[in-house]
């Protein structure tokens, strides 16, 4: 109903795969090399595994692989794994049009009839692929059998490629010791993340424009509140921005605010209620008496001995706040109204940070550190990027934050986070705000400062040796993450390529395996000297 009213002539945010509406965000398009990298010289006939949360895009990249493989490629695609060893045997025969007649129900009959398949595939210059989606409701003697299906292969070449692409749970099952001799055979591995902010926008930008729309109908802060509420996940993403539009035609906007999104919101993603059964009440009732009792027994204790530690991120000791003075917790005007009166310096934030680190103007001067450059000096390292709070808590490094306000910029250095607070420092202050606040206020865009070791610098990839990779070398090693001899010299091998993979995928980064300035930061994450983040809640 709301198409003429916007312009539009189709619905932009429908949840059906329509290829006229694909976005690639820069982390499809690094999936979708995985993907076809994997399939073709890279493969080596090994699996391909592609995981990511629901309704982030696995199937849409699935589609755009189909599109763009070779035309001298077979491809059996099954989309319900549910079956049994003998029936995903069937299911894959069947998709490769195999004559089945007499093998079914039997696992030997019907792996000879893949076999003498593969063969003549590969005697006419064919190769032949099998997709699995929803690859994490595979049983595990499916699994097996799959595995074995890689064993077919003649002198000098694997017969199958196998493509596994699936939820988060997919990574924790292959991790399972039983299944070591599969995952062991996975050549190319990418996890699929959500949405940035910024990707979020250009995402709705894309659709509303493939749809017909003239004029974007989204405000900046309605932006946000769709990021917010869907997680950066675009199938969430579709609904959130569909109803919100159904909601700005029944009120007549034009431009939809933040206030429309949020009530779209809470109608598209509404939580179940739950029934409170009486027992749970009688518990809670119970609960409530012990801690009354246990109040007035205690209550008496002087605020001096009743203390909290508050991590001081620059001496790495703690300062003591008496337990029940908690600071009040800021929200979004609050927060707003304090940036915007005390945080528009940045000098003021970056001295804060130096300070944090015991570095004084001497060592690093704040204009040039303003600037950000890779490396402020020997071993003082900066880096402009964005992200989440949920990024920046895996990094566990106390940030200046560009804040974007209507009446300009300003900035604060996160010094702690949680899962309902943060802790900022903004222009001499500091004050504890609620998370959502923050996030409000905040594009993603921050800039790190740490002092590290003078070898890692610059860019460290496969095939790389020296210092840089000897010094990684033992980062990985004491993060488990790479196994080894406990001296270099070392090699930026396939393995160590493999070890930083991990190493961004446990600190939510593009996993390219190339070891830039994002990564050797987190790969100094747990080194406890400097300052870190507090955990609050």
């Amino acid at each position: 109903m709301y198409l003429p009213f916007y312009g539009l002539n189709a619905a932009p945010f429908a949840i059906t795969p329509d290829p006229r509406f694909v976005f690639l965000s820069e982390r499809h398009r690094d999936a979708l090399a995985h993907l076809l990298y994997g399939i073709g010289q890279g493969g080596s006939g090994g699996f391909v595994q592609l995981t990511g949360e629901v309704g982030t895009g696995k199937t849409t990249l699935c589609r755009l692989l189909l599109e763009q493989l070779p035309e001298n490629t077979r491809v059996a695609l099954i989309l319900n794994p549910r079956l049994s060893p003998v029936e995903l045997l069937e299911a894959i025969g069947e998709e490769l049009h195999l004559d089945l007649e007499g093998a079914r129900g039997s696992l030997k009959a019907l792996v000879d009839r893949l076999n003498q398949f593969l063969l003549a595939a590969y005697a006419q210059g064919l190769r032949v692929v099998l997709i699995i989606d929803e690859a994490q409701n595979l049983s595990i003697d499916a699994l097996e059998q799959v595995r074995l299906l890689t064993n077919l292969e003649t002198a000098t070449q694997k017969l199958l490629q196998i493509i596994l692409l699936g939820q988060p749970e997919l990574r924790d099952m292959l991790a399972r010791e039983d299944l070591r001799q599969l995952a062991q055979r996975i050549t190319a591995r990418f996890h699929l993340t959500p949405l940035s902010e910024s990707e979020t926008e250009a995402y709705l930008r894309h659709r509303l424009a493939v749809a017909g729309c003239a004029r974007f109908p989204f405000t900046r802060l309605a932006v946000r509140r769709i990021h917010h509420h869907a997680q950066g996940v675009p199938r969430l993403i579709n609904v959130i921005a569909d109803r919100a539009l159904m909601a700005g035609y029944v009120q007549e906007e034009l431009q939809i605010g933040e206030r429309t999104v949020d009530r779209a919101a809470r109608e598209a993603l509404v939580s179940p209620i739950r029934k409170v059964t009486p027992w749970l009440v009688a518990l809670g009732i119970l609960a409530i008496a012990a801690l009354t009792g246990w109040w007035w027994q205690n209550g008496s204790v002087a605020p001096e001995a009743a203390t909290t530690p508050l991590a001081s991120p620059g001496t790495g000791k703690a300062e003591a706040t008496p337990a029940n003075n908690k600071p009040e917790l800021l929200d979004t005007a609050g927060l707003h109204d304090l940036a915007a009166a005390n945080g528009r310096e940045s000098r003021l934030a970056w001295r804060r940070l130096l300070a944090l680190w015991k570095l004084s103007s001497d060592q690093v001067n704040v204009p040039t550190a303003q600037r950000c450059t890779p490396q402020l000096a020997s071993g003082i390292y900066c880096l402009r990027s964005s992200g989440s709070l949920g990024k920046l808590a895996k990094l566990d490094r106390p940030v200046l934050l560009h804040l974007t306000l209507p009446e300009g910029d300003a900035w604060a250095v996160l010094l702690g986070i949680g899962e309902s607070q943060v802790r900022l420092w903004i222009g001499g202050e500091r004050v504890n705000a609620r998370r959502n606040a923050l996030e409000d206020l905040w594009l993603g865009e921050f800039q790190v400062l740490w002092v590290g070791d003078p070898a890692l610098s610059g860019v460290l990839r496969r095939g790389d040796v020296g210092p840089g990779v000897d010094a990684l070398a033992q980062y990985l090693r004491e993060q488990g993450m790479l196994r080894g001899a406990d001296s270099g010299p070392w090699l930026f091998d396939d393995a160590m390529h493999t070890a930083v993979q991990r190493l961004q995928m446990a600190h939510g980064l593009i996993p390219d395996g190339i070891a830039g300035p994002e990564t050797l930061l987190a790969a100094q994450s747990r080194v406890r000297t400097g300052p870190h983040l507090r955990r609050l809640d």
